[in-house]
């Protein structure tokens, strides 16, 4: 078989090695190691800390506590029999608005005739609804997002996977079902509403407070009584 004519290249112009090109090829050989001082000067991407964090507490957070509830913690809630105000209310001990976001809803209405009853509660008057201005539906995203820039919610969810993600950002409790009940976590103020268990001012520990209190007020006044006739008998 004969050889395929090649066809001529016009306009070709053929590359030059310039001493630049020459130098830059002995130093990467040469030291393989050496850093690229072109990549530091890159500007790093730092998130910003928000300004209701003191260190990982968050200042923002008090009652009325503004929950924002997930596709998950309507359905959980619904099997184990829980009113999702009066459930938050007696966990937090305060005034809770439970905030219902569009993606939330859209996910409900895509689960079809299953979840009607999830969804009929997800439309309540009582509950905020919070409109999504991003794209897609995932519900997910949209409550990390949220959270992240607004750090006056708690999170109440039951998947794994979110809870994790949540962690992950400081100063937002997490409300979740454990036992029949709301719980929550990351939460100082909560503890004394049954969400991490024990209460930690106990019976024993309040009525020791109150017998500190009173004896110390008998010995200031047995402590007056004793000076005032000494101070009267010197002068």
């Amino acid at each position: 078989m004969g050889k395929a004519k090649k066809t001529p290249k016009f306009a070709v112009m053929k590359k030059i090695v310039t001493h630049k090109a020459i130098k830059q090829y002995k130093e990467a050989v040469l030291n393989p190691n050496k850093k690229d001082l072109s990549k530091e000067k890159l500007p790093r991407n730092v998130p910003q800390v928000s300004s209701a964090l003191y260190f990982k507490y968050n200042t923002a957070l008090g009652p009325p506590y503004r929950v924002l509830v997930d596709t998950n913690f309507i359905n959980f809630s619904i099997q184990n029999k829980l009113d999702l105000e009066k459930g938050m209310m007696d966990c937090l001990y305060a005034k809770c608005t439970p905030c219902i976001t569009d993606c939330v809803m859209a996910e409900l209405e895509k689960l079809g005739q299953k979840y009607r009853v999830a969804l009929r509660i997800a439309k309540d008057p009582r509950f905020e609804r919070l409109p999504c201005t991003h794209k897609g539906t995932y519900a997910d995203d949209c409550l990390v997002d949220r959270v992240t820039q607004h750090k006056c919610y708690i999170v109440a969810t039951c998947d794994r996977d979110l809870k994790r993600r949540i962690r992950k950002i400081p100063g937002v409790p997490i409300m979740y079902i454990t036992q029949h009940k709301y719980s929550i976590e990351r939460l100082p103020e909560a503890t004394i509403g049954g969400g991490m268990g024990k209460s930690p001012v106990t019976l024993g520990s309040f009525t020791s407070s109150l017998e500190a209190s009173a004896l110390s007020f008998v010995l200031s006044k047995t402590c007056v009584q004793t000076c005032v006739p000494i101070l009267a008998n010197d002068n």
